[in-house]
């Protein structure tokens, strides 16, 4: 028997912990929607490609290229890397291609349901929960080109690898924060997911992806100060090197995430009504 569900004008944080348990019922409500709804969106996405899963492989080659031509011509100077440099850009990439996968997918996820969620009462979750599928999907296919490259240049493998997806589920929850951060505002202004391309080009000279972590100086501490550094270094680290260098910095990030994720969506719980009544006059 369906349940039953009233909607009264009475603000739903004067009764947290019934609204937590309903969050909690919706997220287990989505699961089938949300699988339906990520099988339909990857196949439209490759389908409707001419290179298919090719773009998962292009971005990160293309970069590394372009950087190994420069460092080889001395254009620039990035220093010494643990692994060699063409491998170092190609699997760093495909990390922050993830982030922001992670980052953009909520914001286009809440954008193309508009007309459904003015149209039809389910639970917001399964939208979202549909692109964090795409990304782990898409990383899927990212995945070959690095095991490719870790043969290629043969880059030495420890155990540690085997705890790398930890700390990139990690990298992949902070995008997804920032994005469901941002998603209802991104429903209303088209100004929200041009922001998120500027920010991202700018974001990416300021993380350690085609460069180590600077020791010192401004733009050290700049990078340091990073929420994606300490993600995105462990999670290559655990997979090309048994040592971290900073550790505490990956858990407080990580523990951060963690506690945000949660606020984020309780503040996407309570403004998507709002969101939607707008959308809809």
């Amino acid at each position: 028997m369906p349940q039953e569900v009233i909607y009264t004008p009475r603000s739903r944080m004067r009764s947290p912990l019934f609204l937590f348990r309903q969050m909690w019922r919706d997220l287990l409500a989505s699961r089938e929607l949300a699988w339906r709804l990520m099988v339909r969106d990857i196949s439209a996405q490759y389908r409707q490609s001419f290179f298919g899963v090719a773009w998962a492989f292009l971005p990160p080659i293309v970069m590394a290229a372009g950087f190994t031509l420069a460092g080889e011509a001395n254009v620039i100077n990035v220093g010494e890397t643990d692994i060699p440099y063409p491998a170092y850009v190609m699997f760093s990439t495909a990390l922050w291609q993830t982030f922001v996968e992670a980052l953009n997918g909520p914001v286009l996820a809440v954008t193309e349901a508009k007309p459904m969620l003015s149209r039809v009462n389910f639970p917001r979750e399964a939208i979202i929960l549909a692109k964090l599928g795409e990304v782990l999907f898409n990383f899927s296919i990212k995945l070959i080109l690095i095991v490719g490259l870790f043969i290629w240049f043969r880059v030495p493998i420890s155990w540690t690898i085997l705890i790398a997806p930890v700390a990139l589920i990690h990298l992949i929850l902070l995008g997804t924060l920032f994005g469901v951060l941002l998603a209802p505002l991104g429903a209303l202004y088209k100004d929200v997911s041009k922001g998120i391309t500027i920010l991202t080009g700018f974001w990416l000279f300021i993380t350690p992806v085609i460069y180590p972590v600077p020791s010192g100086g401004l733009f050290g501490t700049l990078v340091r100060l990073n929420p994606v550094t300490p993600l995105l270094v462990t999670t290559r680290e655990l997979a090309t090197a048994e040592t971290l260098s900073d550790p505490v910095s990956f858990w407080v990030v990580s523990a951060l995430t963690l506690i945000g994720l949660f606020l984020t969506w309780l503040a996407f719980r309570l403004a998507m009504p709002f969101v939607i009544e707008r959308m809809s006059s």
